[in-house]
């Protein structure tokens, strides 16, 4: 039985909790929650999603024992400004990770993704993972909903191998586990809420994504190393330079140009330095 809690500073904030051993989907549940009229302000968590998705309607695979979990909240903000919320939880994220492992538990990443002045253990992907030795241990979907007043609504979906990694994906994926760190679900769950509350406290409704970018890119993957972004078919190699005032990837190519992405799938190192 899934046994999920809010820590202390979840709840002094005033979040709740729904807590499942099996759901379809957090993000799907907390979409019918804000139409049905909640106020937001609510975590969706599971041991298993049977129909989790990722980026781009991709599935993401959360067999039993890794958490599946969604906050649902209805911040006072534009969607653009809503959209920076995805580094809110990259940044609430990889301060949780800091809480339950060890110091030194995870190797700097490998193939380019560590940060760069080599001192990263857990880094964050542009635009929306969390990587542990270089491969994936978590994802963020953010995905927008109205509240019946026409109030803009938006579910934070995160996911994390806790027990188990997907196989068979295009790039390296890890789990806690094979870490060699064995944690429950509810425990990783319970770390990400408290960290939760800084990060979105430091947000504060948009004002403050200034500095939550300076932290995200504190722990960001690659900067300074080849990168190679998928857009549409179409592959643009260069450095990887920073993450600009609004969260986009900023690249220099082979002949200097300054290239500004705003979406895209990301691939670091040997990888993006191949030809094709």
């Amino acid at each position: 039985m899934a046994d999920f809690s809010l820590g202390p500073k979840a709840r002094a904030a005033g979040y709740r909790l729904a807590g499942f051993d099996e759901i379809g989907s957090t993000n799907s549940e907390a979409l019918a929650a804000v139409a049905a009229g909640d106020p937001g302000g609510i975590w969706f968590a599971a041991l298993k999603q049977t129909a989790g998705r990722g980026r781009r309607g991709r599935a993401w695979e959360s067999p039993s024992g890794n958490l599946a979990a969604s906050l649902l909240i209805v911040p006072d903000a534009e969607p653009s400004i809503l959209a920076t919320l995805g580094f809110v939880a990259g940044v609430a994220m990889q301060n949780a990770f800091a809480r339950v492992l060890p110091n030194g538990a995870v190797r700097i990443g490998i193939d380019g993704a560590d940060t760069l002045d080599g001192s990263g253990r857990v880094a964050l992907k542009w635009p929306n993972d969390v990587l542990a030795d270089g491969a994936k241990v978590a994802g963020i979907l953010l995905e927008m909903g109205k509240t019946p007043q026409g109030r803009n609504a938006i579910v934070i979906g995160i996911g994390v191998n806790v027990i188990a990694a997907p196989s068979g994906l295009p790039y390296p994926a890890t789990s806690l586990l094979d870490l060699g760190y064995e944690h429950k679900a509810e425990d990783v769950f319970e770390a990400l809420a408290e960290a939760w509350v800084d990060a979105f406290s430091l947000w504060s409704d948009g004002s403050g994504i200034k500095q939550v970018l300076a932290q995200w890119r504190a722990s960001a993957a690659g900067i300074g190393s080849p990168v190679a972004v998928a857009q549409d078919g179409v592959v643009r190699r260069g450095i990887f330079e920073t993450i600009d005032a609004s969260g986009r990837l900023v690249m220099r190519d082979d002949d200097g140009a300054r290239i500004v992405i705003t979406a895209g799938d990301v691939h670091f190192g040997a990888t993006a330095s191949a030809r094709s």
